[in-house]
């Protein structure tokens, strides 16, 4: 049966102001009542607009499932309000786990963590032993889980495998009439996931997602540490231990391919085959940064910003991948960029998005 899904828009709480106004804190605390009797209920982090449901509730966190079409092997991010709430959800962590949350938190950083059996749904962690909290970086974020006084489940609030969503129509477009209400604070931040990282012991990061903090801002931070990164053959063969390791993600309804290599040739390269394909009659587009957005022939060149600017590519990568849909675009290409900083996660999601095709020019 479709719900009726509500929309409280309210207003970002201004850095001077003590509340919310009025009208805000009343949707807030509606929508917060939602989530407490097992409602779902997307909201906006720092990140990207997340589809809430009391991580308690087996029943609750089934409706993520169920309204996203996610396959239920894919664990779900926990999201708390304060460190105070981990002591009932996880068993004590490494020290290093308590180091990142006091540099990065709130934030865009994931920490996978033993979980306590019989707090959280089997859900949320696909029956793992860990589950991956974190804290959001948005005040709305953070008064809507204090409010309804529960852990929160989180996934991105999409529909399964499609871009995620940045502002709530995004939202609204993929899932009206599957869940119960939308959280409307306007365009997230950073545009891209968090940040998933799993310990070994108090002297390794193992990064499992790249996201909003970068592998260099954690090399910056605990020079001490190792940082590791998963392989991409590990994480897909097998059973995820974190969002975003082994399905296609991303994705927006054309095919995606990303093109590396030389500026000169990829434009040559994407030009010629956008006119072949066009001579068949099928809708192109180009993801290209500002440098060379001018010299593409597709029929829609979207900028993505400087080359140099990534987080400003970052902010706009999934509102780009939607505009493909919404003007019918059948096959696309994007220029690759150099994985560093937030590069990293650009490129991660690039990949995901176009399902591995990479065109590698330089081979």
């Amino acid at each position: 049966m479709a719900l009726n899904t509500k929309v409280w828009i309210i207003q970002d709480k201004k850095a001077e102001e003590s509340g919310w106004t009025p009208t805000s804190e009343i949707a807030l605390r509606e929508a917060a009542d939602r989530l407490r009797l097992g409602g779902l209920v997307a909201f906006p982090t720092e990140t990207v607009y997340g589809l809430g449901a009391n991580a308690c509730s087996t029943e609750a966190v089934a409706g993520i499932y169920q309204a996203k079409g996610r396959p239920s092997d894919n664990p779900l991010i926990v999201h708390v309000a304060s460190e105070a709430d981990l002591d009932e959800l996880v068993f004590p962590y490494p020290s290093l786990a308590g180091r990142l949350m006091e540099r990065f938190w709130p934030g865009p950083l994931t920490i996978v963590l033993p979980v306590r059996p019989g707090v959280l749904s089997p859900l949320v962690t696909a029956n793992l032993s860990t589950v991956g909290i974190r804290m959001p970086d948005h005040p709305a974020a953070l008064e809507l889980i204090q409010l309804a006084g529960c852990p929160v489940a989180a996934p991105s609030a999409n529909r399964s495998g499609r871009p995620s969503p940045t502002v709530a129509d995004h939202v609204l477009e993929d899932l009206n009439g599957r869940i119960d209400g939308i959280v409307d604070g306007g365009a997230t931040g950073v545009g891209l996931e968090s940040t998933v990282v799993e310990l070994e012991g108090e002297c390794a990061i193992r990064i499992l997602r790249p996201g909003g903090v970068t592998a260099e801002a954690l090399r910056l931070a605990f020079p001490d540490a190792e940082i590791l990164y998963e392989s991409e053959e590990s994480s897909m063969s097998e059973q995820p231990r974190s969002p975003g390791m082994k399905y296609t993600h991303y994705a927006p309804k054309g095919e995606l391919a990303v093109v590396q290599g030389q500026p000169d040739a990829v434009v040559a390269y994407v030009n010629e085959q956008a006119r072949q394909y066009k001579e068949n009659g099928v809708a192109t587009g180009v993801l290209s940064f500002s440098e060379r957005v001018c010299r593409y022939e597709a029929d829609l060149v979207l900028d993505l910003g400087g080359q140099s600017r990534l987080e400003e590519a970052a902010q706009r990568l999934y509102g780009a991948l939607r505009q493909f849909d919404e003007a019918g675009v059948s096959r696309i290409w994007a220029e690759a960029c150099v994985p560093e900083g937030i590069g990293g996660a650009l490129m991660n999601r690039l990949v995901k998005a176009a399902g591995g095709r990479i065109i590698d020019l330089d081979k």
